[in-house]
């Protein structure tokens, strides 16, 4: 008995706290995936990780990412322009 009610005072505060609601809404996330992961835990921590407080190398990394992007279409259209110039296909 004193067991069972341990095991419903801990689910009660997981599902007060919003632990239950969160790792069902990643696993459901991993079940509707249309090409599963090779990781599945890998998968789990990356979508649990999202929550988590940023880190500033975290944000520095994604302004890097970004600015690449930038880069790299402005060298899509670049090429696409040359290419007409000179009729390349």
């Amino acid at each position: 008995q004193a067991a069972d009610s341990k095991r419903e005072q801990f689910r009660r505060y997981l599902e007060k706290s919003g632990v239950l609601d969160t790792l069902t809404k990643v696993l459901v996330a991993l079940y509707e995936e249309p090409e599963k992961p090779n990781s599945a835990l890998d998968f789990l921590k990356h979508h649990l990780g999202a929550s988590a407080p940023e880190n500033p190398e975290i944000e520095a990394l994604r302004l890097e990412v970004a600015e690449m992007k930038e880069k790299y279409e402005a060298v899509l259209e670049e090429n696409k322009k040359l290419k007409t110039k000179v009729k390349v296909y």
